[in-house]
C-alpha cells in the first residue's frame, strides 16, 4: 500500500522522526486526570506510547502495521516497560477494555481519506471510550502555504542516519487534489557523505486527508463528540488564521 512506504523502515523511521516528543505534556496532563488503560491508537514505533509508560501509565498502543509494532515492543522490552501492543485496524478496533483517554499522534488520522473511514474510525474510539471518555488528536491545518506548495523539489529538514554514518537531506514534491481533499506527497531523502556529496536517495509516497475547522466539528459532532478545547499546538495556543495545525480535545457523548 502506498500509505504505509513510509513505514517500511521501521528503525529508519525511528531515527528520523523519535527525538520528537512535543505531545508529551498536554497528553500527560490529560492522563493524570483519568484513570485505567490509555490507548495510543496509530502508535507506531510507540514515539509516544513509550514516554507515557515510563511516567507510570498504564498503555495499550495500537496499530496497523506489523513491523512498526515489532519495533515498538523491542524498546519497551529493553526498558522493562509493560505495554500490550496490539495489530489492528482503527476503524474496526476489537479491544477487550474500555478506556478514560484515547489519542492519535502524528497527524495520523490523515491517513483516513474518505468520509466513509473518518466516521468509521470516529464510531470504533466512540465504543471503545468510557462514558464522558476523553479522546485527543492533532491534524495539519490546511491553510494556503501547506496546501499550495509548488510541485517542484522543496527542502524540508535535514537529520543524521546513525545506522550508514551519514547526514540526511530531506525534500518533498507535493500535489493537492482540491476535489478529494488529498495532499500527495513524495518524500526524497539524499544521503551525503562527508564531503557532502550525495550517495544514495531513497523516495516513498504518502497521501494525506485534509479537513477544515467546521468540517471537522460537523464531523465530531455526528459522531458523538463535543470539542473542550482546540489548539494551534500541542502547547495549549488558541487556534488562529495563521495555524499550522489544529489540536482537538474531544468529550464522548451519548452512548
Amino acid at each position: 500500500m502506498e500509505n504505509l512506504e513510509e513505514y517500511d523502515d521501521p528503525v529508519s523511521y525511528d531515527i528520523e522522526n523519535n527525538g520528537y516528543i512535543g505531545e508529551l505534556p498536554l497528553l500527560e496532563q490529560w492522563a493524570s486526570q483519568e484513570s485505567g488503560p490509555i490507548i495510543d491508537l496509530a502508535c507506531g514505533t510507540g514515539r509516544i506510547t513509550i514516554p507515557l509508560a515510563s511516567r507510570g501509565f498504564h498503555l495499550i498502543g495500537v496499530d496497523l502495521h506489523a513491523g512498526m509494532l515489532e519495533q515498538a515492543k523491542k524498546k519497551s522490552h529493553e526498558l522493562d516497560l509493560q505495554i500490550e501492543w496490539l495489530e489492528q485496524d482503527c476503524t474496526q478496533l476489537n479491544l477487550n477494555c474500555k478506556s478514560s483517554l484515547i489519542y492519535m499522534v502524528g497527524n495520523s488520522i490523515q491517513h483516513f481519506h474518505t468520509n466513509e473511514s473518518q466516521n468509521m474510525l470516529l464510531s470504533s474510539i466512540h465504543k471503545h471510550l468510557e462514558e464522558d471518555g476523553v479522546f485527543i488528536f492533532g491534524t495539519r491545518f490546511p491553510n494556503a502555504e501547506e496546501l499550495l506548495q509548488p510541485s517542484t523539489e522543496e527542502y524540508w529538514k535535514t537529520y543524521n542516519d546513525t545506522i550508514c554514518n551519514k547526514e540526511v537531506d530531506v525534500y518533498t514534491i507535493s500535489h493537492y487534489d482540491a476535489l478529494s481533499q488529498i495532499q500527495r506527497y513524495t518524500t526524497i531523502r539524499k544521503f551525503k557523505n562527508a564531503d557532502g556529496k550525495v550517495v544514495d536517495e531513497k523516495r516513498t509516497n504518502i497521501s494525506l486527508r485534509y479537513t477544515y475547522p467546521k468540517e471537522m466539528e460537523r464531523l465530531l459532532s455526528e459522531n458523538g463528540f463535543e470539542t473542550l478545547h482546540m489548539y494551534k499546538d500541542w502547547n495549549g495556543t488558541p487556534i488562529s488564521n495563521d495555524s499550522y495545525e489544529m489540536i482537538y480535545v474531544c468529550r464522548k457523548i451519548g452512548k
